[in-house]
């Protein structure tokens, strides 16, 4: 199996995805409006709400160092591949076989996946939302959960394997950059830079000192968006939008920036290979 996409083509893609990253300036309508202080914030979420947003930063912390109760299987994701094509000549049984398959089925098989977390966040979200206030708590877990599951299976999708502990920071980073600002983008976004390089293995300790702030970010925007969903009934329009908006968000992100990973890969491979035939004759 190999893949046929020429030079031109990715790199014309790579020019959309970079389209797309200077597009990122959007903030939620309640982030527009202003903050309250977070002080008040904290005073409004009651002590089981704010334990459980805590829960979830050790969780995080965890999921890094081991993958934690949040790693997935690859295998429905490996079996999906397969499926799509029956014309290829063997089954996919490893994440390093998905390298050289066609962008496109990469496209299609991830899109296939973000469609159907995103359908499965807006139910969820609306049964956790009727209850308002009182079962709000069980969708803070449900919720990352979601987000750390579809940002596992896209990066499996474009050839990465989750069980390494470099991905699982990188999907850390795309959470991050899902709720920043512009600023926070931009600096994210050169962050992970180093993971298109061999410079990821020199950078490893200082992206893991910085999780926790990784995780604040995450937080604190989770914060705003669940505060409308609190009131009971109403809760359960407002749990609806808000999870498939963040499963939706969170989904683009890690398509985007798997995808800009394997397109730049590629791009090197190609240069490689023309650089290594220029100097043969």
């Amino acid at each position: 199996m190999t893949t046929v996409e020429s030079a031109d083509f990715l790199k014309g893609e790579l020019k959309k995805i970079k389209k797309w990253e200077k597009d990122q300036k959007g903030l939620w309508f309640w982030e527009k409006i202003g903050r309250l202080p977070f002080v008040l914030l904290d005073k409004l979420t009651p002590k089981f709400i704010q334990n459980k947003i805590g829960l979830m930063i050790d969780e995080l912390g965890s999921f890094i160092q081991t993958g934690g109760q949040y790693l997935i299987s690859e295998k429905s994701i490996l079996k999906k591949f397969t499926a799509k094509d029956s014309s290829m000549e063997q089954d996919i049984i490893s994440i390093d076989q998905l390298e050289q398959v066609p962008l496109g089925k990469m496209d299609e098989v991830a899109n296939e996946i973000k469609n159907s977390r995103t359908n499965m966040a807006t139910i969820q979200g609306a049964t956790t939302g009727i209850g308002g206030l009182f079962t709000l708590a069980i969708d803070i877990p449900i919720l990352l959960g979601l987000s750390l599951k579809v940002l596992q299976e896209i990066s499996i999708c474009y050839g990465y394997d989750p069980k390494n502990k470099s991905e699982r920071i990188f999907i850390v980073k795309c959470l991050q950059f899902t709720s920043s600002d512009i600023v926070g983008k931009k600096a994210i976004l050169e962050d992970l830079s180093a993971f298109n390089h061999d410079k990821q293995n020199s950078r490893m300790i200082s992206q893991l000192q910085g999780w926790r702030e990784v995780v604040t970010t995450y937080r604190d925007s989770f914060g705003w968006k669940k505060l409308f969903q609190m009131v009971p009934i109403a809760g359960m329009i407002f749990g609806a939008f808000i999870n498939r908006s963040s499963i939706g968000d969170v989904a683009e992100t890690g398509m985007m920036l798997y995808r800009k990973r394997r397109i730049v890969e590629r791009i090197n491979q190609l240069e490689n290979r023309q650089a290594a035939s220029t100097t043969e004759n």
